[in-house]
């Protein structure tokens, strides 16, 4: 139990996306809707004159570069952690008096949320990386000659393989709640995990947001008709 426990967070997080991936063939989620609204945001760059495709394209990269770098301290932390699991131990034995975690117990946990937050930050770092390309792309393109379907297909998937990294890198902080828990119990930890899985579910395929965005889509096509 204990192990499972430890394990169960890191991969419920590793196979959200591959669950996720199954239930849009049924249900657009929210990422998926909002993608075709950044297809419809390169549509419209490439006709403005204004920095203001600089500035959202900022902002994105702003939120990007914020998580990397706190990610960077939680793994120095997590190492530093590690020098002192002797303490962690004592402690855990209090929280849970009859459950016998040992020092192997703990520093394998801890082992897997550095793996966690690690593959975090490079979810990021690429995240950062391929929206700059995007950046890239969009400065690149000719604002005198008509729109190219190709090339606008090409900066709107560097834009959503972006946002789908970085969304990536966000729900290793919510699982991390999880492995978090474990310290208070392994049945904690696995309510825990069931608990933000289902809420991360709800979000993406029912929550308000999603219905908001897809009834706006749903009222343009209308008016269009």
């Amino acid at each position: 139990m204990v192990l499972f426990a430890s394990v169960f967070p890191l991969l419920c997080w590793l196979l959200y996306v591959m669950l996720a991936s199954l239930l849009e063939t049924v249900r657009p989620s929210l990422s998926m809707i909002m993608s075709r609204h950044r297809r419809r945001w390169v549509e419209n760059a490439i006709h403005r004159e204004t920095p203001l495709d600089a500035i959202l394209s900022g902002n994105l990269m702003s939120s990007v570069s914020f998580f990397a770098s706190t990610t960077v301290l939680i793994i120095l932390a997590l190492f530093a952690v590690l020098g002192q699991v002797s303490s962690v131990v004592e402690a855990v034995n209090i929280i849970q008096p009859e459950s016998g975690i040992g020092k192997a117990d703990v520093e394998r946990h801890l082992i897997l949320v550095l793996i966690m937050f690690v593959l975090a930050f490079l979810a990021f770092t690429l995240s950062l990386r391929q929206f700059n390309h995007f950046c890239i792309m969009l400065g690149a393109a000719d604002h005198s000659q008509a729109s190219d379907p190709e090339e606008i297909f090409v900066i709107t998937a560097l834009n959503t393989l972006g946002a789908r990294n970085f969304n990536q890198g966000i729900r290793a902080y919510y699982f991390a709640l999880g492995m978090v828990a474990w310290f208070i119990s392994p049945l904690a930890a696995i309510a825990t995990t069931a608990l933000i899985f289902g809420s991360i579910l709800y979000r993406e395929f029912f929550s308000s947001a999603r219905t908001l965005v897809q009834n706006l889509k749903i009222k343009k096509l209308d008016q269009k008709s």
